[in-house]
């Protein structure tokens, strides 16, 4: 097994892995401000009981991904916490 393959084992093992993928991102249409706090709501909700969402966070982190819910935070709260 390479590293990088290695590295990347906590992804297959990530609770947003399946249909619900896609509350993690911000849709193709523009969204209301309501219904983006629901969307990312449910996505934090299925991030409490994941497994792997400190490797996640910190993968988020290091590569410093600008779009969706990652380890249990909003790109605005991942870029909080980078400025500290």
């Amino acid at each position: 097994m390479s590293a990088q393959s290695r590295d990347d084992l906590w992804q297959q093992l990530a609770a947003c892995r399946g249909p619900n993928q896609a509350i993690f991102f911000p849709p193709p249409r523009l969204e209301r401000r309501s219904e983006k706090r629901g969307r990312e709501q449910r996505a934090k909700e299925v991030c409490q009981s994941c497994s792997v969402q400190e490797e996640c966070l910190a993968y988020a982190l290091t590569i410093r991904e600008q779009h969706g819910i990652w380890g249990g935070l909003t790109e605005n709260e991942r870029r909080e916490l980078l400025n500290l």
